[in-house]
């Protein structure tokens, strides 16, 4: 089995040691060797160690399989860009319940898609993306490096959604739509037209209430 390290030890990264189980029992892959964070935790996380903070990963010596579990977009590129060792290799872990077009899908790396994602046919997923529990993703769209997609998110055809874009739980994004990087989308919210980059948008329909870098 490849070795693997969960980056982040809060909620969403024990979580992913739960997405990281359900894929075993499928088909064993992978051997959790244990946690990566820079904040402190007990020595034992569920059965599992906690390793240390997530400098250490540059000292690894042997192939190591890494996944980011870190919602917030920015600190998860942060992260991912101060991981230098070439010992380090970014799988995408996809549950077993997701439901994946088999009509030119295409998935980069380092992604975690959990379980009860549908993603349909003619769709571009980049690198360090998170579809959290139950998300949609329509018909030609694509999703570019780094964001993240909180649960029952849905996403109709024909969006583009730039890098480092943040949907909190239960938005829609109708289709034919643009959402520029760096933007926040808020928990419920229904999103009717194009977003601009680096704005926050809450509501129905969703309208930016802030600017930010």
């Amino acid at each position: 089995m490849n070795k693997i390290a969960i980056v982040g030890a809060g909620g969403f990264g024990r979580e992913v040691k739960m997405l990281i189980d359900n894929i075993n029992e499928v088909n064993k892959q992978f051997e959790i060797i244990g946690f990566y964070d820079d904040k402190e935790y007990p020595s034992d996380i569920n059965g599992i160690p906690y390793l240390g903070k997530i400098e250490k990963l540059n000292e690894v010596d042997y192939p190591l399989n890494v996944t980011v579990s870190i919602g917030d977009p920015k600190t998860k590129k942060k992260i991912i860009e101060n991981i230098t060792n070439n010992n380090i290799g970014f799988p995408n872990l996809i549950h077993p319940s997701v439901i994946l077009g088999r009509d030119n899908v295409k998935i980069g790396k380092g992604n975690i898609i959990c379980a009860g994602v549908i993603i349909t046919i003619d769709i571009e997923i980049e690198d360090f993306v998170i579809l959290n529990l139950s998300c949609t993703v329509g018909h030609d769209t694509k999703i570019k490096k780094y964001s993240s997609f909180m649960p029952s998110v849905n996403i109709s055809g024909e969006v583009l959604i730039n890098d480092s874009v943040y949907v909190g739980t239960g938005a829609k994004i109708i289709n034919l739509l643009e959402i520029g990087e760096n933007t926040v989308i808020g928990a419920g919210a229904v999103v009717s037209k194009s977003l601009p980059a680096n704005c926050t948008a809450v509501g129905i329909p969703a309208k930016p209430i802030k600017f930010h870098e």
